[in-house]
């Protein structure tokens, strides 16, 4: 391997250590397991990622970014912003149905876990999913809707409430809290928020 690439393999190893020490043991996940994991020493996590926390906030980058590459699959191509909504809201759906999907949600508790006990860290993941809403909020933007265009304030308060929408739904849907919460009950819901009073004014 050359040294770019050598250099990448090992960043995806800690990132792949890390996500899986991460999702069981959240706060309590140690760097030096983390290194041993990814078979390298935690000299490689500070040369690759500056500390430990650096390490973790890529960590949500590379979890997040395929996350939304997803969604802005599931969207429809056209202009209408109703049918972009309920193509997210069934995206979010058949997520629930992934085997995976009681891990996914593990190790997202357990960033959110590590977040709330880590007052450095908090802000510096908190801006990394801001960063990633805006993809929704770009997908959102300057679509049609009831005559008028989207506007980009819109799109960002619609972006935020159909996130946590979404998340609350999936997360009920994965536990066993709303079994019978098929794809149109999802897409109903969400279309609920297209409203004057959610988007607010222009």
């Amino acid at each position: 391997m050359t040294r770019a690439e050598a250099k990448e393999h090992n960043r995806r190893a800690l990132l792949d250590a890390a996500r899986q020490i991460v999702a069981r043991d959240g706060p309590r996940a140690r760097l030096e397991e983390i290194a041993e994991r990814a078979g390298l020493t935690t000299g490689a996590v500070y040369s690759l990622f500056g500390s430990k926390n650096g390490l973790f906030i890529a960590l949500v980058t590379d979890y997040l970014g395929p996350h939304y590459d997803d969604l802005e699959r599931s969207v429809a191509a056209g202009p209408d912003l109703v049918e972009a909504v309920e193509g997210l809201a069934r995206h979010y759906r058949r997520l629930c149905d992934d085997p995976d999907a009681l891990r996914h949600l593990s190790f997202e508790l357990s960033l959110q876990d590590l977040a709330l006990r880590d007052p450095e860290l908090a802000p510096k993941l908190a801006a990394s999913v801001r960063a990633h809403e805006e993809r929704l909020t770009a997908l959102l933007s300057g679509r049609a809707h009831a005559g008028n265009v989207l506007t980009l304030r819109q799109a960002r308060r619609l972006a935020t409430s159909l996130r946590a929408l979404l998340v609350g739904l999936s997360q009920g849907v994965i536990l066993g809290l709303a079994d019978s919460a098929p794809e149109e009950y999802f897409a109903a819901v969400a279309r609920a928020l297209v409203a004057p009073d959610v988007l607010g004014p222009p």
